[in-house]
């Protein structure tokens, strides 16, 4: 019976990026992944890399690490990642002051400069003049989600790692739960077809992460929205910028909806927090596509059933109003979850009271936040220290 160091659950950035670091400390990793071809958060990010918005010690040290990987990134793993810096344009709301919201951006560790509507529209000239009262700028990082968890998943195999596609359906559990508590150890996972077995299982399947691991007893205080975009297939048309709402609503809605208070709900189907949000954006990507959205809810069924027709609308309305050259322009819907946490950071590390079985997960904004802390967390498990590591276990929470 052939057992692995590490088997990773979900294919997305996170597991493809943790099997890659895993494999090149030398652990034997087994990859498995629901669908053949990505789909979910990965598969419909913005893929941005806002390392100017560091706000402490910790965030301000993993997002220059991250820029630095991501220089190199392509090297390393021999494809193209398609990394590069954007100028990302932040419009302010005709209802609200400019200097206000300039202000809120200060603790910033790169803070965004404050632009006058006339700057904003000749940085993008199909910004709508009339429906912002200015804007702020600051250089951001993009890459491309897909071809980055590729080239990850790609590197991965060459140096000996497995990928399976097949759905994990429960963990395999070895000790006395009734009489030792604390003692039982995870050792492996079922699928519909097969049972494969590890020395330690991490568990790095985003949005549904919570729900995976309730349904196999283990509570942990990660959460997820319901995202919703719409993208336009490779156009002519050209975004010069990157373009978002300079008050981001979602954020709002998560920290609303992760407290202590609620937690019992989040385990029962049916409960809405808050109303949705729309964050109005847009960005382009390299092959001429382009995504806007988002609209966000919170939802605690996992499985919800949202209708696609009226976000449309709403999305395209919103657009629209900032960048009427896109409102109309033919798009495909699409919904996937995104994980956060309660403090906007990431879990990482060994589940308490659970032997053998790890998160990684929670990642508000995946593809700045993984490439540093999944090399970290290699390194970590291979025996170095790392406070930072440490500082991100679920213990915080309990």
């Amino acid at each position: 019976m052939k057992s692995y160091d590490w088997i990773v659950v979900g294919g997305g950035i996170t597991g493809a990026a943790l099997s890659y670091e895993l494999a090149k400390k030398g652990f034997t990793v087994l990859l498995l992944e629901k669908y053949p071809t990505l789909k979910g958060a990965t598969r419909y990010s913005y893929a941005i890399l806002p390392y100017w918005s560091g706000t402490t010690d910790l965030t301000n040290q993993l997002f220059q690490e991250a820029k630095e990987r991501h220089n190199y990134l392509s090297e390393e793993l021999e494809a193209d990642t398609q990394f590069r810096e954007l100028d990302l344009l932040l419009t302010i709301a005709l209802k609200d002051d400019p200097e206000k919201i300039a202000a809120t951006f200060n603790h910033y560790n790169t803070v965004p400069r404050l632009i006058s509507v006339q700057e904003a529209c000749e940085m993008e000239p199909l910004l709508n003049k009339e429906a912002i009262a200015g804007a702020l700028t600051v250089r951001d990082g993009h890459v491309s989600p897909e071809a980055t968890t590729l080239a990850y998943s790609q590197a991965f195999t060459r140096l000996g790692g497995q990928i399976e596609i097949a759905e994990v359906t429960g963990l395999v559990k070895t000790g006395d739960n009734a009489t030792h508590p604390y003692h039982e150890r995870i050792t492996g996972v079922y699928t519909k077809g097969k049972t494969y077995h590890a020395a330690n299982v991490v568990i790095c399947a985003g949005g549904i992460s919570r729900y995976f691991l309730k349904s196999v007893g283990i509570p942990t205080r990660v959460y997820f929205t319901h995202a919703e975009m719409l993208e336009i297939p490779p156009v002519e048309l050209q975004l010069n910028t990157t373009v978002f709402t300079a008050v981001e609503k979602r954020l709002n809605c998560e920290a609303a909806t992760s407290t202590v208070e609620f937690e019992q709900m989040w385990d029962e189907p049916g409960h809405e927090f808050v109303p949705f949000s729309l964050d109005a954006g847009a960005i382009q990507f390299k092959n001429g596509s382009i995504r806007i959205g988002q609209i966000s809810r919170v939802l605690t069924d996992p499985h919800a059933k949202i209708d696609p027709v009226q976000s449309e609308v709403a999305m395209r309305s919103e657009i629209g109003k900032i960048l009427p050259a896109l409102e109309n322009l033919p798009a495909t819907w699409h919904h996937c979850l995104i994980a956060y946490s309660a403090d906007n950071l990431p879990l990482i590390g060994a589940i308490p009271n659970q032997e053998g079985i790890h998160i990684f997960s929670g990642f508000s904004s995946p593809f700045i936040f993984v490439p540093p802390l999944a090399k970290r967390f290699a390194n970590y498990v291979a025996g170095e220290n790392d406070e930072i590591i440490q500082q991100l276990s679920p213990s915080r929470f309990v």
